[in-house]
């Protein structure tokens, strides 16, 4: 197992947290995954961005931006490639669910070892399957990335060993929403398609990033509802994560299907910007 990296709550180098914290108790608050690249988080500015609007929509206080950057700068200090974790939760209160208007938050910033991941999975392609666990609609929560992950969780759980990268998840409607851990984009028709985040599922900072850089190529792009069957017919399909990148996927359960010409295009353009792999 990879050494733990370094981890600092509220600025302190510790790993304990008080069990009064809503987030460990509730899972009340958020959570930002960063790549940390040579000294740099390339996307930094979207991620603070939705750290600030999730903030906003629970009632957070958010930290300052120059206060994260440097707890950020300090956890991943002696790595030239990192995972950051920045968690912000509502610090404590009374028993209960009510929310203490006294409550201040709580940070959280850890860095952990850089993931290797086969350079053939960029090049061919991964599987995924689409799981039986649906996603819970919570349109007041829908695009943020909260401590509570459970539905993601138990998708997992469907599979186990290294067979598929990801699963795909749908709403309760069976409309297709995004993976586990990952955005799905769609090709059909030389579109590019991502599914309408307005319900559920988190809204990606890298998935933002594909799509203006589709836009700006003058490529056609729409946010809307995919069907199920949209997904098994599409022409190309890629996963897109903070972390990862722009992965194309070469199978979906039973279907094989090839990496196509506009995924290879957004992984140039996308791997000139920011060096994920």
């Amino acid at each position: 197992m990879p050494e733990p990296g370094a981890c600092l709550v509220d600025g302190k180098q510790t790993r304990l947290l008080p069990v009064s914290d809503r987030g460990f108790l509730y899972g009340d608050g958020l959570f930002e995954t960063i790549a940390w690249i040579d000294g740099l988080a390339p996307l930094l500015d979207r991620h603070l961005q939705r750290l600030a609007h999730g903030c906003e929509r629970l009632a957070l206080d958010l930290p300052e931006r120059t206060l994260l950057e440097s707890e950020i700068h300090r956890v991943a200090a002696d790595s030239s490639r990192a995972v950051i974790k920045l968690i912000v939760s509502r610090s404590g209160g009374e028993r209960g669910y009510r929310i203490d208007a006294n409550a201040g938050s709580r940070r959280v910033v850890l860095s952990s070892p850089w993931p290797e991941r086969p350079a053939h999975w960029y090049r061919e392609g991964v599987a995924v399957r689409v799981c039986s666990t649906r996603l819970s609609s919570q349109p007041l929560l829908a695009g943020l990335k909260t401590l509570a992950r459970l539905d993601q969780v138990l998708a997992r759980a469907e599979w186990g060993g290294d067979e598929f990268y990801d699963g795909i998840m749908l709403q309760a409607g069976g409309t297709v929403v995004c993976g586990t851990m990952s955005n799905v984009f769609l090709v059909r028709n030389s579109v590019l398609l991502t599914p309408d985040l307005s319900r559920c599922g988190v809204a990606g900072v890298m998935r933002a990033t594909v799509m203006d850089i589709a836009r700006e190529e003058g490529l056609r792009v729409e946010c809307r509802d995919v069907e199920l069957e949209e997904l098994h017919d599409c022409d190309e399909l890629l996963l897109t994560n903070a972390v990862s990148g722009i992965l194309p996927v070469n199978r979906i359960d039973t279907r094989v299907m090839a990496v196509g010409p506009l995924t290879r295009t957004l992984q140039g353009l996308a791997d000139a910007r920011f060096r994920l792999r």
